[in-house]
């Protein structure tokens, strides 16, 4: 009487394999969607900082992450010192500067 019950299941089961992978498809279209709008993206703008970061000179114009605005006078393995005003120098980590002035704009 139970192995009747057993075997009549069996088929059963074997289709519910078919809804799981069916139930897994969404799961991994959402991480396609995650990846290609969050995640490359933000790898792109990490591997473009670290490169405008390695091509850093004297006499370039940054802005910090702290929006202070100045020309770099030194630059180290991990520093950098920048004038922000006459006489007036700051020494930053490199991963402190945000980005580079456009040379058009003002001082």
């Amino acid at each position: 009487m139970l192995i009747d019950i057993a075997y009549a299941m069996a088929p059963s089961q074997q289709g519910n394999t078919g809804g799981m992978i069916g139930s897994l498809i969404p799961l991994v279209l959402i991480f396609v969607i995650f990846y290609f709008l969050l995640i490359r993206p933000q790898q792109k703008r990490s591997k473009e900082h670290k490169k405008m970061l390695e091509n850093l000179k004297k006499g370039d114009k940054v802005i910090t992450s702290g929006g202070v605005y100045g020309v770099i006078e030194a630059v180290g393995t991990n520093t950098i010192t920048v004038k922000i005003a006459e006489n007036v120098r700051v020494k930053l980590g490199k991963a402190f500067i945000a980005a580079l002035r456009p040379p058009s704009e003002e001082d």
